[in-house]
């Protein structure tokens, strides 16, 4: 039995804490333990039932009570940056899940299982595809587009944060690369903006909704191509949809149909192209 023993953080960090692991346990018919979980889990409802996957300190009762949520953040806070708590964990045998991103072996084979573990509720997958499939009637291509700004302005000192502008201009670099096919585009950001700021190019997004970076992850996943700067949420919705993704090196980045791959595993594309352990 593995147990998972990482702080809970960004959900997508947490998702690739989680894969390896649950793809062995598939192969191998073992089980797993997840001790510190991501505040979306009751968005991913099979991976929190899977009879494989338990999570011995799911208490929904106490988590919904008073400052139950908060209690809990603040106490696996301290619980995983603690030397003495990092040395009971490693009597116990526990892994630190993000370490095992380099654990390729069984990815590829349990794909359709991590597929039906990972798939968010269906409350959210039907918002996805609604938006995906009102893209596909106007058009032949839809595009994911992912925008990270925000922390990114300092994040290895800005270097992969693009202005609104530069997107716009990988966005009509697509238009131009797939010019035989209508281009329709999904944005995706966490960051208020009209749309009226990408002139030329059909594009849509959601509103403020609940559960909004779930729903927009996923939509990203259902896509024909995605493209974003560094980033392991876009890595996400490609490795998990199979969706080739393109990520936006630099801001002068000239986009060809080869620059888009689909992800195999964290640190790798289709194509062979490695990627770096930012």
């Amino acid at each position: 039995m593995r147990i998972i023993c990482d702080a809970p953080g960004q959900t997508c960090n947490r998702l690739w804490t989680y894969v390896a692991s649950v793809a062995r346990c598939i192969a191998e018919h073992r089980h797993m333990v997840i001790l510190f979980y991501d505040w979306t889990i009751e968005d991913f409802p099979n991976l929190l039932h899977c009879p494989f996957i338990h999570f011995p300190l799911w208490q929904k009762w106490y988590l919904e009570r008073g400052n139950g949520w908060n209690n809990y953040k603040g106490l696996t806070w301290k619980a995983t940056h603690n030397k003495t708590c990092d040395r009971l964990f490693s009597l116990l045998g526990c892994t630190k899940g993000w370490q095992t991103r380099t654990d390729t072996r069984y990815l590829q084979q349990t794909l359709p299982q991590l597929k039906h573990i990972f798939r968010p509720r269906e409350e959210i997958m039907q918002k996805a595809e609604a938006m995906v499939d009102g893209l596909k009637q106007q058009s032949d291509l839809v595009v994911g587009v992912h925008i990270r700004r925000g922390d990114y302005a300092t994040w290895h000192n800005g270097r992969f944060f693009y202005e609104l502008a530069d997107y716009h201009r990988f966005m009509l670099q697509v238009q131009d690369v797939y010019r035989d096919r209508r281009v329709s585009f999904f944005i995706s950001s966490n960051e208020e903006f009209p749309l009226s700021i990408f002139p030329g190019c059909n594009c849509s997004r959601f509103g403020r909704e609940p559960s909004g970076a779930i729903l927009d992850l996923y939509t990203l996943s259902l896509c024909h191509r995605i493209m974003g700067p560094f980033s392991s949420y876009s890595r996400w919705a490609s490795f998990i949809g199979q969706v080739p993704l393109c990520f936006l090196e630099a801001s002068d980045m000239q986009l060809a149909d080869d620059s888009f791959s689909t992800i195999t595993d964290f640190f790798h594309f289709e194509n062979g192209k490695e990627i770096f352990d930012w």
